[in-house]
C-alpha cells in the first residue's frame, strides 16, 4: 500500500485526485483485493497545523501538490506559492522522508508575472527538495466541482448559462482546456509510472467564444430534455461539468406526458449519439446501486412503483433524497463522481428505466462501488 499525500485536497483538482485515489480503492475492496492507497487529504487548515502536517507526512511514499495561491493581491501571490512550497520542504525534512513530488504547476509560469514568477519559484523549491520530482504544467483546469466566479471560466460561464445570463465576452479570449479529472489522473499516474520531469497533459485549444456556444448548445438541448452527441470524451467531460452545476436544486425534470383514451406516452431519452438503455425490477424494500462513476453518463427514470434516489458527493457525508414515482415520470440524471442508489420505498415491485451514453464494458465498467448510506 502507498501512502498518498494530497495537499489543498478540497480544491479542484485535489478533490478529483482523491475521489480517484478513493475509486481505485473502491474496486480494490469490490475484488477482494487490499487497497492499493492510503490516502492522506490536507486542506488549508490541516496544511498549515504543523503536528498534523508533520503527522500526514510521516512515511509517505508521494505527496500530490495542488496546495497554491492564487486569487489574492499581488504581493501575497508572490510570496504565497513559495512559502507552501518551502513549508512543505521543510515539514519533510522533519518527517526524515524524500517522497516522489508532483507538483501542479501552470503554463503560466513560463511568463514574467506575480502568478507566474510564484508558481515557478515554488517548483523550484521543490526540485531542490527531494529526488524524484515531476512538474505538472497545467492548461485552463474545469470540471465538476469548480466554483464560479472565483478561477474558473467554465464554471462561471455555466453558472451565467444557469441563471439565463448572457455575458459578456472577449472576442479575442483564448482557453486551454484540460479536464480536472486528466490532470488528477495525470499526476497519479507519474506516481506508478515513476515519471518526473516536465509532464504536459494534452489540452484542447478554443476561442472563448467557442466555448460559450459548446455550453449554450448543451443548456438548450437540456431545456428540451435532449442529451448532445456525446461522442467525443472531451465533451463528455465538459457536459459532466455542466451537469454538475445543475445539482441539487434541478432535479428531477418533469416530463411532458401524452395522455388520452388509450393511456400515456412520453419521451424518457433523447440524442446522446447512442447509450445503452435497459429495464430492472426491484423488490419492496431491496437498494439498488451503492456506486459512483467517473465519466458516465446516467439516467434513472422510475415508470412504475416508488422509490427513493439518494446521492452523495464522493469524499462528502450529504446526502440528496429524491422520491420518485411512476405516477408522475421525472427522471434523475446521476452526476459523475457521486455514488448513488434507487429504494424500493412502495408496496409492490418497482420498474425502472436506466440509460447511459456509453455500452457497457465489463473490462473497464467505470463503476465503483460505495455505499451511499455510510
Amino acid at each position: 500500500m502507498k501512502r498518498i499525500v494530497v495537499t489543498g485536497a478540497s480544491g479542484l483538482i485535489g478533490w478529483h485526485a482523491h475521489a480517484r485515489l478513493h475509486a481505485a480503492n473502491c474496486a480494490a475492496q469490490f475484488k477482494g483485493f487490499p487497497e492499493p492507497y492510503d490516502i492522506v487529504a490536507l486542506d488549508h487548515a490541516s496544511f498549515q497545523d504543523d503536528a498534523m502536517l508533520r503527522v500526514a507526512l510521516t512515511g509517505a511514499d508521494a505527496v500530490l501538490h495542488f496546495a497554491g495561491v492564487n486569487r489574492a493581491p499581488d504581493d501575497e501571490v508572490e510570496t504565497g506559492n513559495p512559502a507552501i512550497a518551502r513549508r512543505l520542504a521543510a515539514a519533510c525534512g522533519h518527517a526524515n522522508i524524500s517522497p516522489h513530488i508532483v507538483y501542479a504547476n501552470s503554463t503560466h509560469a513560463a511568463s514574467d508575472t506575480t502568478y507566474g514568477r510564484s508558481k515557478r519559484i515554488a517548483g523550484e523549491v521543490l526540485d531542490a527538495t527531494v529526488s524524484r520530482y515531476s512538474d505538472l504544467v497545467l492548461a485552463h483546469v474545469f470540471g465538476e466541482g469548480a466554483r464560479p466566479f472565483y478561477n474558473n471560466v467554465t464554471a462561471t460561464l455555466i453558472a451565467r448559462l444557469l441563471v439565463g445570463e448572457v455575458p459578456e465576452l472577449n472576442s479575442e479570449g483564448q482557453v486551454q482546456l484540460l479536464h480536472a479529472g486528466a490532470a488528477a489522473q495525470a499526476a497519479i499516474d507519474a506516481i506508478e509510472a515513476g515519471q518526473t520531469g516536465l509532464i504536459q497533459p494534452a489540452f484542447r485549444r478554443m476561442s472563448v467564444l467557442e466555448l460559450f456556444a459548446k455550453l449554450q448548445g448543451f443548456h438548450e438541448l437540456a431545456q428540451k430534455n435532449i442529451y448532445p452527441d456525446l461522442s467525443d470524451p472531451f465533451d463528455v467531460a465538459l457536459f459532466n461539468s455542466y451537469r454538475a452545476a445543475t445539482y441539487p436544486d434541478d432535479w428531477p425534470r418533469l416530463l411532458r406526458l401524452n395522455t388520452d383514451a388509450r393511456g400515456t406516452l412520453f419521451e424518457a431519452v433523447k440524442g446522446g449519439g447512442g447509450g445503452q438503455c435497459f429495464l430492472s425490477t426491484t423488490e419492496p424494500g431491496v437498494t439498488r446501486g451503492d456506486h459512483f462513476h467517473l465519466d458516465k453518463v446516467e439516467r434513472f427514470l422510475v415508470v412504475q412503483g416508488e422509490a427513493v434516489i439518494r446521492i452523495r458527493k464522493v469524499i462528502s457525508d450529504v446526502v440528496w433524497e429524491y422520491p420518485v414515482n411512476g405516477a408522475v415520470p421525472a427522471p434523475v440524471d446521476m452526476p459523475t463522481l457521486h455514488t448513488h442508489s434507487i429504494e424500493n420505498v412502495g408496496e409492490g415491485p418497482l420498474l425502472t428505466l436506466f440509460w447511459t451514453h456509453d455500452l457497457f464494458d465489463p473490462q473497464n465498467p467505470d463503476t465503483y462501488a460505495d455505499k451511499v448510506l455510510t
